[in-house]
């Protein structure tokens, strides 16, 4: 079974990129977003705004991992690939806090979306798919570092939270928010678009009102602000803004 998981999780560190919205895509076409829950329409919203807290704490703890210590694990030619031992910053507190991050993200969008096999099949698939992409690096992490990725195993948690470690994790280090916008503006304007067609897919599921319908333009509207605003960010960055801005800090 080991050995089947990290096969999966070489797989999907190589193409998660390509194969992440496919899933996300192909969950949503079975089944559309739900407008009620146990028949209650004033549940559902109590529910949405769940699930938009879980998203945002997603996002919130990939910019803190990325504020304070950004590490590269985009791999070396799509392989896992990791040149130093990160431990400070984030992965002082979780071994995987990046991971952890985008699993609050899909939680909470699946929420959002609201259908019940859509909510356990896409937060168990996600998560099992998380799982075997660790055992991955995990594998190729303990054969590089050794002993002393071992013993940061021993102390910092895989999946959890070590929140008591965080002030001394982060001790001399300054967060950075220029590098979170430079670094992960795609994420989160892809987490936005996401929530954007869910909500416009829910209410152009069923015959739209006129009330509905400016709901859907005002959706829209939100929809070409956000690729507006993030073809600005990836702009300046290719001019080096941020570096320039970084290198100034």
């Amino acid at each position: 079974m080991k050995n089947l998981m990290l096969t999966i999780g070489t797989f999907f560190f190589k193409y998660r990129n390509q194969a992440f919205p496919l899933i996300i895509v192909a969950l949503f076409i079975a089944a559309p977003p739900t407008t009620t829950v146990l028949g209650s329409a004033a549940l559902k919203q109590w529910t949405d705004i769940v699930a938009l807290l879980i998203v945002l704490a997603g996002l919130l703890l990939r910019a803190t991992v990325i504020g304070y210590a950004y590490i590269k694990r985009g791999g070396l030619n799509k392989r896992v690939y990791a040149k130093d031992l990160v431990t400070e910053g984030m992965f002082g507190v979780c071994r995987n806090p990046l991971y952890v991050g985008n699993m609050l993200v899909y939680s909470g969008l699946f929420l959002f979306h609201g259908d019940p096999v859509v909510v356990i099949v896409g937060c168990l698939l996600f998560g099992f798919i998380y799982q075997c992409i660790i055992y991955a690096e995990e594998e190729f992490l303990a054969d590089k570092f050794g002993d002393a990725y071992s013993a940061y195993c021993r102390d910092v948690p895989r999946w959890g939270l070590k929140l008591s470690a965080f002030s001394a994790s982060t001790e001399g280090m300054a967060f950075n928010a220029k590098r979170v916008i430079a670094k992960d503006y795609s994420t989160m304007s892809s987490t936005l678009i996401a929530l954007l067609a869910t909500e416009f897919y829910r209410i152009a599921a069923d015959s739209i009102s006129d009330q509905e319908l400016s709901y859907a333009i005002v959706l829209l509207a939100l929809f070409v602000v956000v690729i507006a605003l993030t073809g600005l960010v990836s702009s300046l960055k290719k001019l080096g803004v941020f570096d320039k801005m970084t290198a100034a800090h």
